[in-house]
């Protein structure tokens, strides 16, 4: 059997971490849109008949794509669920370039 060391996490971090990592997510990418359901929060326990889904810190991060316009973000929560939609940058324009032959 294993000692409680010093560095080891504590069962808080642990629960924590196993709630985060087991959050559910649906990522939607669409032509002028990319819509990004992030989840974060916590969840107390509370006196109820039924309780399926777990109490204490959840969340999940996601990296915006190299397109994603970080100034033109909209969210909407409703029913428990939050919407993230930044909108995406237009794609950059061909250059042309005048070649001369001498």
């Amino acid at each position: 059997m294993m000692e409680d060391s010093d560095n080891a996490p504590s069962r808080n971090y642990v629960r924590d971490a196993r709630a985060m990592a087991a959050t559910p997510v649906d990522v939607k990418e669409w032509k002028k849109t990319m819509n990004v359901l992030l989840i974060s929060g916590e969840r107390k326990r509370a006196k109820f008949i039924r309780m399926e889904r777990r109490v204490g810190k959840f969340m999940r991060k996601f990296s915006l794509p190299e397109n994603a316009n970080t100034n033109a973000i909209s969210a909407l929560c409703q029913d428990g669920v939050l919407t993230v939609t930044p909108q995406k940058l237009p794609p950059p324009q061909p250059k042309t370039i005048e070649v001369k032959v001498a």
